[in-house]
Parts: C-alpha cells; structure tokens; sequence
C-alpha cells in the first residue's frame, strides 16, 4: 500500500467513551452547566480523538507553511506578482512576516515547506544569516499549470504533494507536537481554493470566490469566470478527490489535505486556517471522513467561500475577526483557545474537591 492509502486507513472515528467520559466529568466541575459554551463541545471532542479523558493537552504546536506558485496567475487573477511566493518564503524564515510574529507571541513553531514554488530558492534551510524557521525542501515541480486550460497536476503529482503532508505530520509528531496548524502562501492560491470548494460543495463559482489580497471588480469578476471556466472544462468529481485537487487544486493544497491526514492517523488535532486550509481540509474529508474528528477551525475567513466549506464540514470556527491573510495567521491566534479547552478537564476543581455545594 502506499503512504496516502495507509493513513487514511489508519484512521478512526472518534472514541464515544472517552467523549461520554468528557461530558460526565464536565458536569462535575466548578460551573454551571454549558457555561463553557462550544469550548466545552471541543474538549469533548478533543478527548475523543485521543481517546482518553482528559485528553492531552495540545502543546507544543507547529505551523508548517506549504508554499507554491499557480499558473492561472497567467489570468490576471491577482495584482501581485508571482515572485512574491519565493520573496515571502525568505521573509518567513527570516521570521519577518505576521505568523512569525503570532507564532512567537504563542509560544508556536514554525516550519516553512516548498512544495510548490516556481522561483528556485537559495540553498540552505533558512534564510541568509537568520536563525528563524527551518525550511522542508519538498517541491514536486516548479508551480502548476493553468486550471483554466488543462489540469493544475497529473494524479501523481497531487498524490505525491499529499504524501509530503502526511510525511511532515508524521515527522512532527514524532519530534513531540502535540497540535498542529496549517499555513500557506501562494499568489493567486485562492482561486484554485474557490475552484476545489465548489468542486466539493456544489456551490456556485460566484458564491465562492472572493477577492483574495483585495482585488477590484473587473479583477473579481474575470476570476470568477475562471473558476467557472475550469470547473466547466474538468467537471472535477468529489468522489475522486485526488483528480478533483490534480484538476482545479495546487500543490500547497494538495500538501495540507495530507497534513491533515496525517494529524488525524496521529490522533493529534490540527487547527485550519482560512480558505485555503479550509478548502484542502474537503480534500482530506473526502479521502477519508472520519479526518473531520481531528480538525478544528481555527477561524472564520473573509473569503466567502471559506464559510461555505466549514459549513459543508459541520465545524464552527473559534475566531471571527475579518482576517484574510493566510499563513496561518488565524489558526495560531485560535491556538490557545484550543489549549484551554483542554486545560479546563486538567485542571478545573469539581464541586466535591472545592467543597462547592452544587445546584
């Protein structure tokens, strides 16, 4: 078997009793009842996907960055040039950019990836004289080709970009993280994203696609047109998600449907960015639905099509704050919210050892 088909059938439903041991032990602490709100619904969730209460808490946590270049920039979709991908994969390992500075305000790692990147980078694993974030050289091919003409990727491609999620998730669990969070950076990557939620979802090109770094309307609507263009050329199938992420996908995309994957065979939970973790966490639902267990939206993206795919997977972001930079700015600021969702089954007193007489 291959990695891919290993670690979808390495993962599980969620553990009811340790979730029924969560909800129990909930109704014994010092509070009222629900009054924790949905963070009480994640810790439950969270000790069954570790299959014990209380689970573990999630710490340390590492953002890995997956980074690549799209050749539907050849479209016009965004104002940005398409050097900028390479340019901010410098300034992440430099530890110039705002997830460095989430990251480090969090007490989080982070780990930049090239799965993607057309512009070839410096050798080296971190920028020129920076001790800042490691670098995973990892790139299947030097950016994709255009959707709106022929496939972004061959099957093999997008598999193999899978298989290097997998591969980090793995690698980070095994160096002792005990949360992961997505991140990505991409010129022009929200267009393969509005593609691939539409792909998954059913939902209409125009409801899906946003205005990504800020585009005005002429540059909106020739977007929108793309995405329809290439779901009307490749009529990508969900049941087939590796051709629906081949088809209309990008390799950072691809990369971070496998790193969820892979955090959910590890039973560690991972918390998604905006729309491009969201729309690569459909990929991953589709290989494997029972992966949904271990996500945790961190936030809730501008990108409109960012709430289509959360709702499509029946998850609840934690934050809502308007953002849309991507890098896994959201997710890294949700990050401890997850923790303490946790930290409350650790650590809460219950009526009987307080002494607190209950209702």
């Amino acid at each position: 078997m291959s990695l891919l088909a290993d670690t979808v059938a390495a993962i599980r439903p969620l553990d009811a009793a340790a979730m029924a041991a969560a909800q129990a032990r909930h109704a014994t602490l010092t509070k009222p009842p629900g009054s924790l709100g949905s963070l009480e619904d994640l810790g439950v969730r969270l000790a069954g996907l570790a299959g014990t209460c209380p689970p573990p808490l999630p710490q340390p946590a590492t953002v890995a960055v997956f980074a690549g270049d799209h050749g539907v920039h050849a479209q016009a979709v965004s104002p940005w040039p398409q050097e900028v991908t390479a340019q901010m994969v410098l300034n992440f390992l430099a530890g110039g950019a705002v997830v460095n500075a989430f990251a480090r305000q969090a007490g989080a790692e982070v780990v930049v990836v090239d799965v993607g990147v057309a512009t070839p980078l410096p050798d080296g694993d971190a920028a020129p004289g920076s001790a800042g974030p490691r670098l995973v050289r990892a790139n299947i091919r030097r950016g994709t080709a255009d959707l709106s003409v022929q496939p972004a990727l061959t099957r093999d491609e997008a598999a193999a970009a899978v298989e290097v999620g997998i591969r980090l998730a793995g690698d980070l669990v095994d160096g002792g993280a005990g949360c992961l969070i997505t991140g990505d950076m991409g010129i022009g990557n929200t267009t393969p994203a509005a593609a691939l939620i539409a792909a998954f979802t059913g939902a209409a090109a125009a409801d899906v696609t946003g205005r990504g770094t800020g585009i005005d309307d002429e540059t909106h609507g020739r977007k929108v047109a793309v995405v329809q263009r290439a779901l009307g050329l490749h009529r990508p199938d969900p049941a087939d998600p590796i051709g629906v992420l081949a088809t209309v996908g990008g390799l950072e995309h691809a990369a971070l449907a496998g790193f969820v994957l892979g955090a959910a065979a590890r039973r560690v939970p991972v918390i998604l960015d905006g729309v491009i973790a969201d729309s690569a966490a459909l990929a991953a639902a589709a290989l494997a639905p029972d992966a949904v267990g271990a996500m945790v939206a961190g936030h809730r993206s501008a990108e409109p099509g960012a709430s289509v795919a959360l709702r499509h997977l029946g998850l609840a972001p934690l934050v809502d704050l308007g953002l849309r930079l991507g890098e896994g700015t959201g997710a890294v600021l949700a990050w401890p919210i997850v923790a303490s969702a946790v930290r409350v089954l650790h650590d809460v007193a219950t009526f009987d050892s307080a002494g607190v007489a209950e209702k």
